[in-house]
C-alpha cells in the first residue's frame, strides 16, 4: 500500500475525485487504483471562505510500489507503515478472577482487554444500565429531580456517554486505533476511524456502551449495575477483598479502579484507609454558549450546509494562570450534570448530527494546588463543592443554573434575560451576576481572557453569548499515587485508572490508561 498526504479537495467532492487525485499525483491511470482507504480527514480552513477538506489515504496500484513512487517522485507519498495493537493473551488461571470498579472509558476497556484474555473479569458499576440511566437523566433534565445513583456522572459508559463522545486526544499510542475498531464494531459510525476530531454523539454511545458490555459478557465476564464499592479489605498491604453496597463481601486480589472524576464518596474511603493520594492541578469555569451558525461565519468565512458545523479550540495564556477551552459541542446543549442533591453542574453534549442551534464549550482557568483555599488530598474536592452549593443556591435551589450574558459579566452587572443566544440548558436558568457565584480566582481571569479569544476567534466576545455556571468536573482534582507497574504505590493489587485515578483527561486517553492497567495486571499473573 501506498500512503499520500495533503489530498485536498472542495467541499462538494466524491469518493471518485479522491481515487482520480492519487492516481495523478501518482502519476497512474486511474484504473490502476485498485482500493483506496481514508487514514485521515480533516477541515482546512486557514484561506478562508475557500475550504477544503484535506485526506491521507492508502491505496493499492496495479504495479511494483517502489518503482511507481520513484517515478511520481512526490514528497507526499511513501510506503504506508504497518502499525497495529494486537491485545495480549495468557495462560494463566488465578484463584480470583480481576474485578474491575467503574463503567467508564477506563473500566470498560480494561474489561474488555480482561475478557478478550480469557480472565472473566466482574465488573461493578455503582450506577443504572445506559438505557435505565438515558431515563433518569431525561426526567432530571424535564423536571429537575436528581437521582444521586444514576446521572450524567454515574452509571454504564461513565460521564463520557452524555458530552459528544470527543475522541481526539493529544496522546500518540498504537492502541488508538484498536479502540476505535472496537467502537465501530459496536456501532458507532466508520467515520470516526479517519476523522481528525472523531465524535461518536451522545445518542449514538448509548447503544455504543450496551453491545459492548455484552461483548464482555459474552466472552465471560460480568457487569453488576447498582454495585457501589464501599470498602477495600487488605492484609499486608495486598488487596484481599471488596465491599459491595455496604454489605456484601467478594474475595479479589486484583483491582482496576476507574472510579471516575466524580466518586468523590470512594475518595474519602481510600483517604481514611491511608491510601496514598494527592491533590492534583485541575481547571473549573463555566459553559459558554454562541449560535452556530456565527461560530461557522467565524472559522470558514461562510455558512456551507456542505461543510461540517464548525468547533474550535483556544487559549490565552495569563500571568498566574491559562483560560482555555474545552470538550467543545458543535450544535450541542449545555447538560445538567449534578450527581450530588444540593450541587449544581453543568457539562456539554451533542448528538451524532450536531444540528442544535447553539455550539458551545467549558470555559476553563487552570488552577494549581496553592490556589485552593482547603488543603489536603481532597481540598480541590471540597472547593468543587463549595462552589456547586453556591450555584445550586443562586439557581433557585431546583437546579436551574446561574446565567449571564457576556456583555453584562464584562461589566459586571446582572443579567435580566436572553438576548439572541437562547440558552439551552434543561430544566432552566436563574439570570444573576456570575461574579456572586463563581471565586474572583476564575471571574478575574475570564474577565481578562474573553476579550482576548475574540482576537483570535471573531464573535467570542459577543455581548448576547452565554456563560452558564459552573463547570467544575473537567477532570479529577486528585490523584491516586500508583507506581511504574501501574500499582497503587500503598496497597499492592490495586490498580487506579483513568480520570479518576488522575491519569486521563478524556474518554481516549482514559480508554488507553484502563488498557495499560488491565496490560500490567496481566504481567503480574505470568510472574
Amino acid at each position: 500500500m501506498i500512503r499520500i498526504r495533503e489530498i485536498s479537495l472542495p467541499p462538494e467532492h466524491n469518493v471518485a475525485q479522491l481515487s482520480y487525485e492519487a492516481a495523478r499525483l501518482l502519476r497512474v491511470s486511474n484504473s490502476k487504483i485498485r482500493g483506496i482507504r481514508i487514514v485521515k480527514r480533516s477541515v482546512d480552513a486557514r484561506k478562508k471562505p475557500d475550504v477544503r477538506i484535506v485526506y491521507t489515504v492508502d491505496v493499492k496500484v496495479d504495479g511494483n510500489e517502489a518503482k511507481i513512487l520513484k517515478q511520481c517522485g512526490s514528497k507526499r507519498a511513501g510506503i504506508a507503515p504497518v502499525s497495529f495493537y494486537k491485545p495480549p493473551r495468557t495462560n494463566a488461571d488465578p484463584a480470583h478472577r480481576p474485578v474491575v470498579v467503574g463503567f467508564g472509558p477506563a473500566g470498560m476497556f480494561a474489561a474488555l482487554i480482561l475478557a478478550q484474555a480469557g480472565l472473566r473479569p466482574l465488573v461493578l458499576e455503582r450506577g443504572e444500565d445506559a438505557q435505565s440511566r438515558h431515563e433518569k437523566v431525561e426526567q432530571f433534565f424535564s423536571t429537575g429531580q436528581l437521582d444521586p445513583k444514576s446521572n450524567v456522572q454515574f452509571g454504564e459508559g461513565g460521564a463520557g456517554t452524555f458530552s459528544d463522545g470527543k475522541l481526539n486526544t493529544g496522546v500518540n499510542n498504537p492502541r488508538i486505533g484498536w479502540i476505535l475498531e472496537q467502537l465501530v464494531a459496536a456501532g458507532a459510525g466508520e467515520e470516526i476511524l479517519f476523522d481528525a476530531k472523531p465524535h461518536v454523539g451522545t445518542d449514538v454511545l448509548l447503544n455504543v456502551v450496551q453491545n459492548i458490555r455484552q461483548r464482555i459478557v459474552s466472552l465471560g465476564g460480568e457487569v453488576r449495575f447498582h454495585a457501589q464499592v464501599t470498602e477495600l479489605l487488605e492484609d499486608n498491604g495486598c488487596v484481599t477483598g471488596l465491599q459491595i453496597n455496604g454489605q456484601e463481601m467478594i474475595s479479589c486480589d486484583r483491582v482496576v479502579l476507574a472510579i471516575g472524576h466524580s466518586a468523590r464518596d470512594t475518595f474519602q474511603t481510600l483517604y481514611d484507609m491511608g491510601i496514598s493520594m494527592e491533590a492534583k492541578p485541575f481547571s473549573m469555569g463555566v459553559r459558554i454558549e454562541h449560535l452556530q451558525e456565527k461560530v461557522n461565519e467565524a472559522q470558514y468565512g461562510k455558512n456551507d450546509p456542505v461543510l461540517p458545523p464548525a468547533d474550535y479550540k483556544l487559549v490565552k495564556h495569563l500571568e498566574d494562570e491559562t483560560v482555555y477551552t474545552f470538550c467543545m459541542c458543535p450544535g450541542g446543549y449545555v447538560v445538567a450534570a449534578a450527581s450530588e442533591e444540593g450541587r449544581l453542574v453543568t457539562n456539554g453534549m451533542s448528538y451524532s448530527d450536531r444540528a442544535g442551534q447553539n455550539a458551545n464549550a467549558a470555559l476553563l482557568v487552570t488552577l494549581n494546588p496553592k490556589d485552593f483555599p482547603f488543603e489536603g488530598p481532597l481540598g480541590g474536592v471540597q472547593w468543587q463543592r463549595d462552589i456547586e452549593e453556591a450555584a445550586y443556591r443562586m439557581g433557585g435551589k431546583n437546579y436551574h443554573a446561574p446565567a449571564q450574558r457576556v456583555g453584562d459579566f464584562l461589566n459586571n452587572k446582572p443579567s435580566q434575560g436572553p438576548g439572541k443566544v437562547k440558552p439551552t440548558y434543561r430544566p432552566g436558568v436563574t439570570w444573576c451576576d456570575l461574579h456572586e457565584v463563581l471565586p474572583s480566582k476564575i471571574t478575574d481571569a475570564l474577565e481578562k481572557a474573553i476579550p482576548m479569544l475574540d482576537q483570535n476567534l471573531s464573535g467570542f466576545a459577543d455581548a448576547d453569548a452565554v456563560l452558564t455556571a459552573p463547570e467544575t468536573r473537567s477532570s479529577s482534582p486528585v490523584r491516586i499515587v500508583r507506581s511504574e507497574d501501574k500499582q497503587a504505590v500503598s496497597l499492592k493489587g490495586l490498580y487506579p485508572a483513568g480520570e479518576g485515578a488522575g491519569y486521563a483527561g478524556g474518554i481516549m486517553s482514559a480508554a488507553i490508561d484502563g488498557i495499560l492497567c488491565a496490560e500490567a495486571l496481566m504481567q503480574t499473573l505470568e510472574g
